[in-house]
């Protein structure tokens, strides 16, 4: 995964596009990426559609915008999200740019930014349209942060009636499933960065796959890391190459010969 900590963030959240509940969980994903300067969400504040956003907004100090609809079937969030992103974007106060939104509207926006040389990130359901999800760095499904939240839970509910026992926490059930396409997106991305011998730096692989399909996560496929999802498949040989270094090991990827 390509995570850096040191990179200045602006959240700008579309509140009628994206459910309030996992809102301690997008922000922890986010901080694997940097830092989160600005937090703004948008909505028509009074609507009761919206109602839930205003029991998190204190406690994750998000700054709600209030915006409203003008005329019905129309989404007015949308024009005041993008004015103010534009904003942010010239300030030069940041880095890059995290939108939540499940809204396909928003694609002009992400591709201008990345024009700008800014990072962005898109937080969306699994209905999210491809051409938004193709206009970012990044995409990560909302789905994905439901599963950690509840298998948290219930981890914690059988530790408290077993507190003696060592228990594993169960395994995230598959937002995406495995199949023949994404064995063939891995093995042309590993013929596209191997070595002369066939061998592919793990890093790599992982970067130059998202930059091919910006939803990629191995947690779409019910594992937390690349590695167990690779040797899953049982399409690819694995060597993991001591460093020298205590617990640090290079692991390399290759399509095994048919």
């Amino acid at each position: 995964m390509d995570t850096i900590k040191d990179l200045r963030f602006a959240v700008l959240i579309d509140a009628d596009n994206v459910p309030y509940s996992n809102v301690k969980e997008m922000f922890e994903e986010i901080a694997k990426y940097g830092t989160p300067t600005f937090k703004r969400i948008y909505a028509d504040w009074t609507k009761p559609t919206v109602s839930g956003w205003k029991n998190v907004l204190l406690e994750n100090a998000i700054t709600p915008i209030q915006q409203y609809s003008y005329s019905s079937g129309k989404n007015s969030s949308d024009s005041a999200m993008i004015i103010d992103a534009m904003d942010i974007l010239y300030s030069g106060k940041v880095d890059g740019f995290c939108i939540v939104s499940s809204d396909s509207d928003f694609t002009r926006l992400a591709t201008r930014l990345r024009e700008a040389g800014m990072k962005v990130i898109g937080i969306g359901e699994k209905k999210t349209l491809k051409p938004f999800i193709t206009a970012c760095d990044k995409f990560i499904y909302i789905e994905i942060l439901k599963v950690r939240k509840t298998n948290v839970k219930e981890v914690q509910a059988e530790n408290n009636q077993r507190s003696t026992n060592k228990i594993s926490p169960p395994k995230a059930p598959p937002i995406t499933k495995i199949d023949e396409e994404l064995t063939k997106l891995l093995s042309a991305t590993i013929s596209d960065v191997a070595d002369e011998n066939g061998w592919a730096f793990l890093g790599e692989l992982g970067s130059l796959i998202l930059k091919k399909k910006p939803d990629f996560d191995s947690r779409n496929y019910g594992f937390e890391k690349m590695l167990p999802l690779i040797k899953s498949l049982g399409h690819f040989e694995v060597d993991e190459r001591e460093t020298g270094k205590k617990n640090i090991k290079h692991v390399y990827i290759k399509t095994k010969s048919l």
